[in-house]
């Protein structure tokens, strides 16, 4: 208000609930409201049939879970002010000890002055340790909504991110309730009051699951977040064009389209703890940043070469990079893998990953393997790497045309194709 009057010609409204709440706070700005939707909203409606592109532009394979992670700009949001209420920090490396890299995908949606008020840098910094296991921090601006889209879970707060997301039906578990900062009367409280909480003691794998398969989407959310649902551009362009006192143009009220994001696959350079079962030509393989207490199965250690901590590299099963095959900075795939062997004598295998579903192997004792997935596959050929050590250590062996063993990983199976090479 100025001088007892409203000093916007126009308060865009998504839904009635927010009118009436105007009108109790301050009944004089009521005549400047317009009901108008959301376009925000209306542009993920948009997008929805492209979900699928959004995932695999943040390398999201099948069968894996894409749990998105999204903080408010709060001090008691879920990444805050550092203080004792401040689960980030503790739940990340807990993320990524507790999901298998091969079934679940971390991505975080931070607030945009999260990373004004701090500096790109110092998040970065902040966030490097769940960066090098795999977790991908979300462009604010431009690509958040993509990836809200792709999401198969959020783990967040009391933000916009989630409730936009409860109204798009994707389960929501609250780290951070805040119901402090919310009027009590706003649907985003009621939204709070109602949403599962993740108990942050517990397993955090056993809550997600759990979300996941008891997952009944809130009536809320759905129904206050817009009371126009895709006639936002509409609503909008008529209100303006009256402002302006002039006629509407006769094509239509149309919203941009979501972009498609860059390919942004994760880049793990943390060492990975690999589980496996081999069974005959059957292996089941887990990899996860820690070994978690109790689980069944053989253990190695696979670490990329480009890792933070080299001295991790002395105590390497598995060493692994990726690049192209023609790449002259190592030769080829067989002459890194000879050299990687070379320079680390405790380490028993290294694996060059040359493609979405192709890489080379060298085993000590063994030979060079090209191992092949096929088109349809849709795994980590490190996995690969990782089963063929496992499955050789356990006395298997390939014939001289070929062996095909079966990676069982993220709920599938994946036949994979190992074919010997010859080297001089």
């Amino acid at each position: 208000m100025e001088n007892g009057e409203p000093f916007v010609d126009g308060l865009v409204l998504s839904h009635p609930e927010q009118l009436e709440r105007l009108r109790r706070a301050c009944p004089e700005a009521e005549e400047a409201a317009v009901l108008a939707g959301d376009p925000c909203f209306d542009r993920m409606l948009a997008a929805r049939p492209y979900r699928e592109r959004f995932r695999r532009s943040l390398g999201v394979r099948r069968g894996q879970r894409l749990v998105v992670l999204n903080s408010t700009w709060n001090p008691e949001g879920l990444f805050g002010n550092g203080g004792g209420q401040d689960l980030l920090p503790s739940l990340l490396p807990r993320l990524a000890a507790e999901l298998p890299a091969d079934d679940y995908r971390l991505a975080a949606i931070l607030h945009p002055n999260i990373w004004q008020g701090h500096g790109p840098g110092q998040v970065r910094a902040w966030l490097d340790r769940a960066r090098r296991s795999g977790l991908t921090l979300i462009d604010p601006m431009h690509a958040w909504r993509q990836a809200l889209l792709a999401a198969d879970i959020v783990l967040g707060d009391f933000g916009a991110v989630s409730f936009y997301a409860a109204a798009l039906g994707i389960p929501v578990l609250l780290a951070s309730a805040g119901q402090e900062r919310l009027d009590p009367e706003a649907p985003v409280a009621a939204f709070v009051r109602e949403a599962r909480r993740i108990d942050p003691h517990g397993s955090l794998r056993t809550q997600l699951e759990r979300a996941l398969a008891e997952h009944r989407p809130l009536a809320g959310p759905a129904e206050f977040i817009s009371s126009a649902p895709g006639a936002s551009a509409v609503l909008l362009r008529r209100h303006f064009y009256a402002l302006m006192d002039l006629p509407e143009p006769e094509t239509p009220a149309l919203l941009e389209p979501l972009p498609l994001p860059s390919y942004d696959p994760p880049r793990r350079t943390a060492p990975l703890q690999v589980r496996t079962r081999v069974d005959g030509a059957d292996i089941v393989i887990e990899r996860s940043a820690q070994h978690p207490y109790g689980a069944a199965g053989d253990v190695h250690l696979a670490v990329h070469e480009e890792t933070l901590d080299a001295g991790s590299l002395e105590l390497a099963d598995v060493i692994t990079r990726e690049g192209r095959p023609d790449d002259p900075r190592f030769g080829s795939p067989e002459a890194w893998t000879e050299e990687v062997l070379r320079r680390h004598p405790h380490s028993a295998a290294a694996a060059y990953t040359t493609g979405p579903d192709t890489c080379t192997v060298r085993v000590r004792g063994h030979g060079v393997f090209r191992l092949s997935a096929g088109a349809g596959a849709d795994a980590d050929p490190a996995a690969y790497a990782s089963s063929l050590f496992a499955w050789l250590t356990a006395g298997g062996s390939v014939s001289p045309g070929g062996t095909t063993i079966r990676v069982h990983t993220a709920g599938g199976l994946h036949r994979v194709v190992v074919l010997p090479v010859t080297t001089r």
